[in-house]
């Protein structure tokens, strides 16, 4: 009897976080290993990350992590799983390339051997099992869709994908590959749902081209444009007219810079290093040379970073680039989920500034993830007994049950995972939900790999929404007297009745908590704060209707020494 279980730890009913792990027999292997950025009431999370806790426990059963593309959300998690035990990275040479950043980014340094650089002629031999890659075209260079090889048949993960006829990849050595895939026998297709609600077909790369060359040679100042940092294929095609209208170009976002320099080492861009421009810090000394009318900006990030500079240079308090009304804003930025009312508000506060804005419908601006066609094609070559839709929320991978039912498929073959589910196959037939696997979602403040506390959590909600207050004073333990204070210091809310009344109120409590602790033999300072928090919180609430954080600092003093 062979078995075989897919893991999704995360990545399914979310947009990001990607990590399958796919059990043979006794073998693990592990489909990406990423993050996801978080939405904005996560106060002070710098990167989502997931619960690596099963692959820990059976770090010894992990024969290797096979990564398909540069995202973060398919390899920003790598390095916490490495940190755990040696294990071998297989990815292409521009994917390793750019892990090799992030892995220094998180103060990680990997043995030279652990890297190995795949092609799609690469075949990996674990025992019985064959992995093998295949080229897909995506907005990152060097994407691969994964292969897995069993006596039940492929296990086949697109990651993320489309059939952009405008992409330079060799679509015959890829269609080559799926028809070796289908005539051998697909067991379960993972397929990317992300673009399963999308029905418009592509725009053509020519289009863009030309609206991009009249904007940059009809332009009289300065060219802002907002771009996503992995979309290396835009930013050729940006550079490429920019170099030809003889412009100038300067990049604002690290990440960016990096990953455009990895990407000009390997042969993927090609621009010229003298059009290349590095920006210097605006000052008194330095407040218009950043101003030259034949400058291109390139302003990249990931999510809301574009919309979150935009929003800085047009305020003004950007340290590069100031926004001024004969400039020329370009936004080639669709929102991501979540980041809508971001990218609505970045435009009205552009418009303040400047009306030479340009927007661009989703046809010119196509999403880089498969739409519904799209996905049928690849159903339609592979023919796979069953299809597993991953990467995307619910709703997307409802959608793409929906277009499998299109081609015929009935929803037993259409097996919907949440995060943490063992989907089983017993030789070679669907088994069900067998179990459930620890997983969950790992909030980083920071690099350490340590999850931010609820109780934390909890607390910067509540001062972002109602504020704090910290209330300072020097006791005497000796004299049981006040020496100094109290000093009143809030933050983050109005007050109702002006601030003098409401201090001289606050002190009138502390004056009379401090009687009654003072009165005591001995001074219970636990007791003491905890008096104070509560009658400080109970009189704030009632008059202000707000539950701020409250810091009593109380601080043992001898009153001879403050003499002296």
């Amino acid at each position: 009897m062979s078995k075989i279980n897919f893991v999704a730890i995360g990545g399914v009913q979310e947009d990001g976080k990607n990590l399958y792990a796919i059990e043979v027999d006794e073998k693990i292997f592990v489909l990406d290993c990423g993050l996801k950025y978080p939405t904005s009431e996560l106060y002070g999370v710098d990167v989502i990350v997931n619960d690596l806790s099963y692959l820990v426990e059976n770090i010894d059963r992990v024969c290797a992590i096979f990564l398909s593309n540069a995202h973060d959300d398919h390899i920003g998690g790598v390095s916490h799983l490495l940190k755990e035990k040696k294990i071998k990275v297989y990815a292409s040479r521009f994917t390793l390339e750019v892990l090799k950043d992030r892995l220094a980014e998180d103060e990680f340094t990997p043995d030279i051997d652990e890297l190995e650089p795949v092609t799609s002629k690469t075949a990996l031999h674990f025992g019985n099992i064959t992995v093998r890659f295949f080229e897909i075209s995506n907005n990152i260079p060097e994407s691969y869709g994964i292969a897995i090889k069993t006596d039940d048949g492929y296990i086949i993960y697109t990651s993320n994908f489309n059939f952009d006829q405008n992409s330079k990849i060799d679509y015959s050595h890829m269609f080559r590959s799926l028809a070796v895939f289908s005539k051998e026998g697909v067991l379960a297709l993972m397929c990317e749902s992300l673009g399963a609600n999308t029905e418009q077909s592509r725009g053509t790369i020519l289009e863009f081209k030309l609206r991009m060359t009249n904007l940059i040679s009809q332009a009289d100042g300065r060219l802002i444009f907002s771009l996503f940092s992995s979309d290396i294929l835009r930013i050729q095609q940006i550079c490429d007219i920019a170099v030809d209208q003889g412009k100038r170009i300067a990049i604002i976002g690290i990440k960016t810079q990096k990953l455009v320099k990895t990407a000009i080492k390997l042969g993927y861009l090609r621009v010229p290093e003298d059009r290349f421009v590095n920006l210097r810090y605006i000052d008194d000394k330095n407040n218009a040379k950043n101003n030259d009318k034949d400058l291109v900006v390139l302003v990249t990030g990931e999510r809301h970073e574009p919309y979150y500079m935009l929003q800085r240079m047009s305020r003004k308090i950007d340290r590069l680039i100031n926004l001024e009304s004969d400039d020329t804003v370009v936004i080639l930025t669709n929102p991501y989920l979540g980041t809508e009312k971001m990218a609505a508000k970045t435009l009205d506060i552009i418009y303040h500034v400047t009306s030479n804005v340009k927007t661009f419908n989703s046809a010119l601006l196509p999403d880089p993830s498969a739409n519904r066609e799209e996905i049928k094609e690849m159903i339609n070559i592979l023919k796979p007994k069953y299809v597993i839709p991953v990467i995307g929320e619910y709703r997307h991978q409802y959608a793409l049950r929906i277009v499998a039912n299109c081609i015929g498929y009935t929803d037993d073959r259409i097996l919907i995972a949440d995060d943490g589910d063992v989907l089983s196959f017993v030789d070679g037939k669907y088994a069900g939900i067998t179990g459930s696997v620890a997983c969950g979602e790992v909030l980083m403040d920071g690099k350490a790999f340590k999850d931010v506390s609820d109780v934390v959590m909890r607390d910067r909600e509540l001062l972002a929404n109602d504020g704090l207050i910290l209330i300072t004073a020097n006791i005497s333990p000796k004299t049981k007297t006040v020496v100094l204070g109290p000093e009143i210091v809030t933050k983050g809310f109005t007050f109702a009745n002006g601030s003098d009344e409401f201090n001289a109120k606050l002190k009138e409590i502390f004056d009379t908590v401090s009687a009654n602790n003072l009165a005591s033999k001995f001074i219970n300072w636990s007791d003491y704060k905890t008096e104070l928090k509560n009658e400080i919180s109970h009189y704030v609430y009632k008059d202000l209707k707000k539950s701020p954080i409250i810091i009593p600092v109380l601080i043992s003093t001898d009153i001879e020494s403050i003499k002296k």
